[in-house]
């Protein structure tokens, strides 16, 4: 256990889950950044309890994410629910005031950090650090970042792919794109709505793509059932879609991901770019998980990709490891105040 003191607590603020680390115990909590609010601005439910309204409301609730493109779009509400995770993750009664480290995505302004900084230290911190997104997911990745040896760490969640190339313990050369999971998604419910005059949820989009999306064409196709509203007589509809269809609907999002990645090799030094072509690209992040994206990854580049171990944790891990060597990591965390 931690000592009562001074807890400690590692937190991956994502568009689509947030998780919380403890160090000793590992991770604590896993849920999506969702907020359920009625008209009057009271946040009604969090978390998991939230996302299972998301769609279904009526309309004096409002069930969306709090956070954009890695970053925060409503502060109020983000603070309530970093408010609520720092409460379940340290038990209500807790007397010490946590020092916590939040993952921020690498194209992050000053004031979009000092926003996450402010939103941890009102929901209930003692400290806040901010640290990048790509050096905490090399960190829990297990890279060794404070060699002098180049390292391509790729994070791909649901609001950014976040591209870094770290050596001697900092990002050389990075790209933050805002097009992720949820692109993918959004592309999904377009592609089915053209081709089937069908309208379907955020949630069935991503059901889709996590049970037979693709990023390259498969021999033998996985098909799946999906419901929604036929949009020309406006009444309920089941088809079915395959996996080959999901490619071809997702490829433009991956051609802008892929493309992410490449502008990054663009300015690596000729070095570091030897280096990664000996040891791969490390991709981490839940979308990195999508059925062959490494192997896109790799024809697109002609450098070999792989994905992370617990790729999903990868960004929480490194927070945990981080917060408990603070000293080692000084230099790539980004102070307090």
């Amino acid at each position: 256990m931690l000592s009562r003191f001074s807890p400690k607590l590692g937190i991956d603020l994502g568009t689509t889950n947030v998780l919380v680390y403890v160090p000793g115990q590992g991770i604590v909590l896993n849920e999506p950044s969702v907020v359920a609010v009625s008209n009057n601005s009271e946040v009604l439910a969090v978390g998991a309890e939230a996302k299972r309204m998301v769609g279904r409301t009526p309309e004096s609730i409002r069930a969306y994410r709090p956070m954009k493109d890695g970053v925060i779009a409503d502060y109020r509400v983000t603070e309530a629910m970093l408010r609520y995770f720092l409460q379940k993750a340290m038990g209500r009664f807790s007397i010490f005031k946590p020092d916590v480290m939040v993952s921020v995505p690498a194209g992050v302004t000053s004031t979009e950090k000092r926003a996450v900084v402010e939103a941890a230290m009102k929901a209930g911190a003692k400290n806040a650090y901010v640290v990048k997104e790509p050096i905490l997911a090399a960190i829990g990745a297990g890279v060794p970042i404070y060699e002098p040896q180049g390292h391509m760490i790729v994070d791909i969640g649901g609001g950014t792919i976040d591209v870094a190339v770290i050596s001697l313990g900092g990002i050389v050369a990075a790209n933050s794109v805002k097009c992720a999971g949820n692109r993918i998604d959004a592309a999904i419910i377009d592609y089915i709505k053209k081709t089937r005059n069908l309208a379907i949820g955020e949630k069935t989009a991503e059901e889709v793509k996590i049970e037979i999306g693709s990023a390259l064409p498969l021999e033998e196709e996985l098909s799946m059932e999906i419901k929604g509203i036929d949009v020309l007589t406006g009444l309920p509809r089941t088809t079915e879609v395959r996996t080959n269809e999901i490619v071809k609907a997702i490829g433009k999002e991956l051609r802008e991901m892929v493309k992410a990645i490449k502008d990054v090799f663009q300015e690596t030094p000729p070095e570091l770019a030897a280096d990664i072509i000996d040891d791969g690209i490390i991709m981490t992040g839940g979308t990195s998980q999508l059925r062959n994206f490494p192997e896109l990854v790799k024809r697109r580049t002609g450098v070999k990709a792989q994905l992370a171990n617990q790729a999903l944790f990868c960004v929480v891990k490194g927070t945990g490891v981080a917060l408990e060597h603070l000293s080692t990591y000084k230099k790539a965390v980004i102070a307090k105040r």
